[in-house]
């Protein structure tokens, strides 16, 4: 299969090396900055031939069969469209989807007007420290999942704040019912550039069956990423910067007992993940 990339830069040159692992023929890649492409020469050995400064002309040249987009959030709407309309059938978009509702749909209805596969990467819901955690909840000790709760620095909604949207997607095999956010009218510089803006804030998501999700990233909070799974009988708590896991769980003779007697003898296991 005929595969290109557009966006070269630290993601995109990943997709290079996977892309070739999987044996699929990369067959373009296209980067606007010409210090990019380089990087990507160097490091992949990527030939000149196959380098391309105008994604809609590399499209047309080469004609792959599966696109990544690994540009900025701003032009994945555009490149997926270009894609999509150049006849590519498999296209993998980073995060986030796009920048607004009305982006998104566009690219949902032109992958689905030109019969292509459209993805998001969220690879984190291969990671152990996702797998893991789901192993752990769905555990007879732990009795199942009530409530996730992620406390962290500002990692932006958009950028960041997806990846958990769609790991509780991920531990619940639900979609989202009701949604609340609360965005910060503070504005923080952002990493990416001066030209990004990715707001802080709060979110409260709730599924059909009760389970909640709740999310608190102010814009003065400046460091770590943390995680609560809560259940009945259970409490982890996931360090994902330091990669460990604290495991509290009742002890099976209280098990019984109500909720309100939160406070009954447990047993407490320290983990590493990956």
């Amino acid at each position: 299969m005929k595969a290109a990339i557009i966006g070269v830069g630290r993601m995109g040159r990943w997709h290079v090396k996977v892309v070739r692992e999987m044996g699929l023929d990369l067959v373009g890649v296209c980067d606007a900055s010409p210090e990019a492409l380089a990087v990507t020469e160097k490091d992949h050995g990527v030939p000149v031939q196959s380098q391309f400064s105008d994604a809609a002309a590399m499209l047309e040249k080469v004609r792959p069969e599966c696109v990544v987009v690994a540009t900025t959030g701003p032009t994945h709407c555009q490149m997926t469209c270009l894609a999509a309309e150049a006849g590519a059938k498999y296209i993998l978009c980073e995060k986030p989807l796009g920048v607004s509702l009305a982006e998104c749909d566009r690219m949902i209805e032109v992958c689905r007007t030109h019969g292509a596969r459209l993805a998001v990467n969220h690879q984190m819901r291969f990671m152990e420290q996702y797998t893991e955690p789901k192993r752990i909840v769905r555990s007879e000790d732990f009795g199942g999942l009530s409530s996730v709760t992620v406390v962290a620095g500002n990692f932006g909604m958009s950028m960041n704040g997806t990846h958990y949207l769609e790991m509780f997607r991920y531990m619940t095999d639900q979609a989202p019912a009701e949604v609340a956010a609360w965005f910060s009218k503070e504005k923080v510089p952002n990493p990416r550039g001066p030209q990004f803006e990715d707001r802080a804030g709060s979110m409260r998501v709730t599924t059909e069956d009760g389970r909640r999700f709740y999310m608190e990233i102010g814009y003065d909070q400046g460091h770590g990423m943390l995680v609560v799974y809560a259940g009945p009988y259970g409490r982890l708590t996931v360090d994902e910067l330091a990669g460990t896991m604290s495991l509290a769980v009742r002890k099976e003779e209280h098990r019984d007992l109500p909720t309100t007697r939160y406070g009954m003898p447990w047993l407490e296991e320290h983990l590493k993940i990956a």
